[in-house]
């Protein structure tokens, strides 16, 4: 297991360094980096925080702390229950990785427009997902 709440993820940004690598290779693990902080910052900002201050605050805690989002306080993750299983972190990385190789190296990508949702007629309430039927 590993700390959870996007903890684990924030601590894996020191083997990502950038300062050995040049041109192409330098952007892609800073890409990398700032991609491993979006987990915390996101779980921070749906529980009210600011994701910024939660990410910069956890970076200069010890490894495997970092922001309890279910009672709001910092501390010790693993102590605390707030864990994830290894190869589900792991897994999520290496797709989320996949994903971004195809679609960098795809010349296209088709995809359905969003659709404009009509909402209720003047005076009457929606349907509850029956999204303009009437």
């Amino acid at each position: 297991i590993v700390p959870g709440g996007g903890v684990a993820l924030l601590n894996a940004q020191e083997a990502v360094d950038p300062k050995d690598l040049d041109g192409d290779e330098a952007t892609g693990a800073e890409i990398i980096r700032r991609a491993l902080e979006e987990p915390l910052r996101q779980i921070a900002e749906n529980s009210g925080f600011e994701g910024s201050v939660v990410v910069n605050k956890v970076r200069d805690m010890k490894p495997g702390e970092g922001l309890n989002a279910g009672t709001g306080e910092y501390g010790d993750l693993i102590k605390d229950g707030v864990i994830d299983p290894t190869m589900v972190t792991r897994s999520a990385l290496q797709n989320a990785a996949s994903i971004a190789k195809n679609i960098l190296t795809t010349e296209c990508i088709v995809a359905e427009p969003p659709e404009k949702d009509g909402g209720a007629a003047a005076g009457m309430p929606d349907m509850g997902g029956m999204g303009g039927m009437m």
